[in-house]
């Protein structure tokens, strides 16, 4: 068949762009080298939801940053997945660069963003007590938040999917090439296939795809950023997100709350050439080490209880590549979504639908669903409610992850699901179950029993990732029957 659109990459500008483009009449594709959903840049980011005054004025990631933030609250309400406005602050810790926090306070009104303002050193303690004793003062944005970016990305994915788009995971675009006729085709790892327009949303690698097409060719480097995460013992330890004064690497190493009560701390700025270099190294460990304690007072670090690397799509330009190519009629580009791309996805998305749907004169669906409901969660109920759901669904009261407190039917939820889990990672996105202190350890043979029950595989099928990640290689013993 001949597809109206497909999108390459299934990050978060990706199904972003595959939902809203779900409100019209049109065969969409989205496409992913990856198992699932959300394996890329989106899975390993700082989950913040930026206000919008680092970006220049009058830049794309300007633009969507303010726009994203603000369409963010009622999004993740349809969505029904878990969104604060706990707030940033970026600290000076030099008296002599209090004019620079100053300079941010006047992009930020340039951009549009609301309710800033600029603190003197007392009203910075007095929000933070544990900022650092150097404290001069910060540039306050009530407007930032925190967000769990899996729950994002697989949420704009399944109600992308329930809308009627397609996806096909583990099919690597190889190469696209135009015909006479004005249809894309795309070769693939599964195949080929026909469009009528491509959206370019593939991360790292949207360089490799535009330069196969386009006259200006495009750089993007790999950034790698490292994290620490901590125990949720640590969860009070500050309240906003805490972002030293900008750097042209980047925001700098922050220290935020999660959504889900943990501390981040990170990222670092390494520019690598290996587009799939996410491996941790002991240098970026000593960095964030040495780092993390100039802007607060004691971070807890022994509570580390995992570690973890991504990847920024850093453009050449730093500046978002949006739009359709004028020499590739059909090709749309959504390249260069580095931070802040996970604020501005919802607007991202809004901005390439809209020109696709002009481009195709798409119309809008009569029973498009804007709303998507969650994965039971009764941790959030009161005890008599919470007793009362588990005597009418017992697999909810057999606790699988004890570090999270994450149920038997949760994690039947999740693979049955639109677009249901099929990994030992796609079940960590969708309910935690092994992102707590112990990282699996007691939980994932367990969790890789239900998976191989509901889906009516083996255990030697089950993957941690994908088809190149098997977890069982063969039994140390065989039972014969007696």
């Amino acid at each position: 068949m001949t597809y109206d659109v497909i999108i390459i990459g299934a990050g978060v500008s990706g199904c972003a762009i595959a939902r809203e483009l779900s409100r019209y009449e049109a065969q969409v594709l989205v496409l992913d080298k990856e198992e699932d959903v959300c394996c890329g840049t989106s899975k390993a980011n700082s989950a913040i939801i930026h206000a919008g005054y680092d970006c220049q004025p009058g830049s794309l990631m300007a633009k969507m940053n303010v726009e994203g933030n603000a369409l963010m609250g009622q999004l993740c309400e349809d969505l029904d997945i878990p969104f604060e406005r706990n707030g940033s602050l970026v600290v000076c810790i030099d008296k002599d660069s209090l004019p620079g926090i100053q300079e941010l306070y006047e992009r930020g009104l340039a951009n549009g963003v609301k309710d800033l303002k600029v603190l003197n050193r007392e009203e910075t303690l007095a929000l933070e007590p544990n900022l650092s004793e150097n404290t001069q003062g910060a540039l306050y944005a009530p407007s930032a938040g925190i967000i769990c970016p899996f729950k994002l990305t697989i949420a704009l994915a399944e109600n992308a999917n329930v809308n009627g788009v397609d996806f096909q995971f583990e099919t690597e675009v190889s190469d696209l090439k135009q015909d006479s006729e004005g249809l894309w085709h795309l070769l693939t790892s599964k195949g080929e296939f026909i469009t009528k327009t491509v959206v370019n949303a593939a991360g790292v690698y949207a360089d490799t795809f535009h330069n196969l097409v386009a006259e200006k060719k495009i750089h993007i480097t790999p950034r790698r950023g490292d994290y620490f995460l901590l125990d949720k013992e640590t969860g009070n330890y500050v309240k906003r997100t805490i972002f030293p004064q900008p750097t042209k690497l980047g925001k700098g190493i922050l220290v935020a709350p999660t959504i889900h009560g943990n501390t981040l701390v990170g990222p670092t700025a390494i520019d690598v050439e290996d587009k799939e270099g996410v491996n941790t190294t002991q240098a970026a460990f000593d960095l964030l080490n040495e780092k993390a304690d100039m802007y607060v007072k004691n971070p807890p670090l022994r509570k580390v209880i995992t570690s973890f690397a991504g990847l920024r799509a850093h453009e050449d330009g730093h500046e978002f590549i949006l739009g359709e190519l004028k020499e590739a009629p059909g090709f749309f580009d959504c390249a260069g979504i580095e931070s802040p791309g996970l604020s501005s996805s919802p607007a991202i998305g809004k901005y390439l639908a809209k020109e696709i749907k002009e481009k195709l004169s798409l119309s809008e669906k009569a029973d498009w669903h804007s709303k998507r409901e969650d994965i039971v969660n009764i941790n959030e109920w009161d005890f008599e409610k919470r007793n009362a759901y588990i005597k009418e669904h017992p697999e909810y009261g057999t606790i699988i992850c004890r570090c999270e407190s994450i149920s038997e039917g949760e994690i039947i939820e999740a693979i049955k699901r639109p677009l249901g889990a099929r990994s030992l990672d796609a079940i960590k996105r969708r309910t935690r179950a092994g992102t707590g202190r112990c990282q699996g350890g007691f939980c994932s043979p367990k969790v890789m029993d239900i998976i191989a029950r509901e889906l009516g595989i083996d255990l030697s099928e089950i993957t941690k990732s994908g088809s190149k990640s098997k977890l069982v290689c063969g039994r140390t013993k065989e039972v014969e029957d007696a």
